[in-house]
């Protein structure tokens, strides 16, 4: 399989691009967004991309979008991506790309967890809560929570950390009444998506969704959705209490350049052939497991 780096689309106006997405206008209401298969670690995109990625990120959002439809209102359109570019641009949009709604995007992460890992497993190690949640002492790294929790994170620019935040904060970017929205948005699509994965082997730690408002004002669900670049997920025959369990995502990527001497800066080493192979087996067990003969 050819991997897609950076797609080439000269039949729309280019947006920009992220460090996986490549964003353009189709018209005046609408985007689209196309998922290359670059992979970054330490806030660093790498020379080497993940065969595959792309496909695999699209195929879990639209997996998800449609099964947790009937929440809420989504960015999806239906529009095929090889319908709004030229013949010869439909090789880089089949299977990794989207035609989207253009929402008006709320600048929040909205994180779900359902387990103390991550920058949350260090907050509470530090202050015994996370993003302003006081959670019960005691508790061990990788701990299941006594419920799930909204932790948001503030976005931060391009090639920095997003900061952990507590709801206040959200409140005082977006207001109480959409706050709670998002909140109890948040928590309800992660508390479905978590069950269903559950039932599939895979536990999903915490996971972060976007949110945007169209003309009328109404909540939707956008951007990535569910996958191992926006969650943490373990398998469930892996997971033990007081460590960081394996997960399926850039994992591989992460150690091995750990082992390397650099200052987690561009540019990084270059990946070799067995990192990049065990990785994208990893992007395709997760899709695997969570889709193979799914009603």
């Amino acid at each position: 399989m050819t991997a897609l780096l950076q797609s080439s689309i000269t039949s729309l106006p280019l947006l920009g691009r992220g460090k996986v997405r490549d964003m353009y206008a189709v018209g005046d209401d609408k985007l689209l967004i196309v998922a290359t298969d670059r992979i970054s670690a330490f806030d660093v995109i790498l020379d080497d991309p993940i065969p595959g990625k792309g496909r695999i990120l699209t195929a879990l959002t639209e997996f998800w979008l449609k099964r947790l439809g009937h929440q809420m209102p989504t960015h999806a359109t239906g529009i095929a991506p090889e319908d709004v570019v030229t013949p010869q641009e439909r090789d880089q949009v089949s299977g990794r790309a989207m035609v989207v709604k253009r929402l008006k995007p709320i600048l929040v992460e909205a994180v779900a967890r359902g387990y103390l890992a991550g920058s949350g497993w260090k907050d509470y190690q530090a202050n015994g809560s996370v993003c302003g949640v006081a959670l019960p002492a005691g508790l061990r790294q990788a701990e299941k929570l006594p419920q799930p929790i909204f932790t948001p994170a503030a976005k931060a620019e391009f090639g920095h950390h997003d900061e952990n935040v507590d709801f206040e904060y959200v409140v005082g970017q977006i207001g109480l009444k959409m706050a709670e929205a998002v909140r109890t948005a948040t928590l309800s699509l992660y508390a479905e998506a978590a069950n269903y994965a559950g039932g599939r082997g895979i536990l999903i730690a915490d996971t972060k969704f976007e949110f945007g408002l169209d003309e009328h004002g109404t909540l939707h669900l956008m951007d990535e959705v569910l996958t191992p670049d926006s969650s943490r997920f373990w398998p469930a025959d892996g997971y033990a209490l007081g460590i960081s369990p394996p997960s399926f995502d850039k994992q591989f990527v992460r150690d091995w350049l750990e082992t390397q001497d650099w200052a987690k800066k561009p540019p990084a080493p270059r990946l070799p052939a067995d990192v990049l192979q065990r990785t994208a087996a990893k992007y395709q067990e997760a899709l695997d497991r969570l889709t193979q003969g799914a009603a």
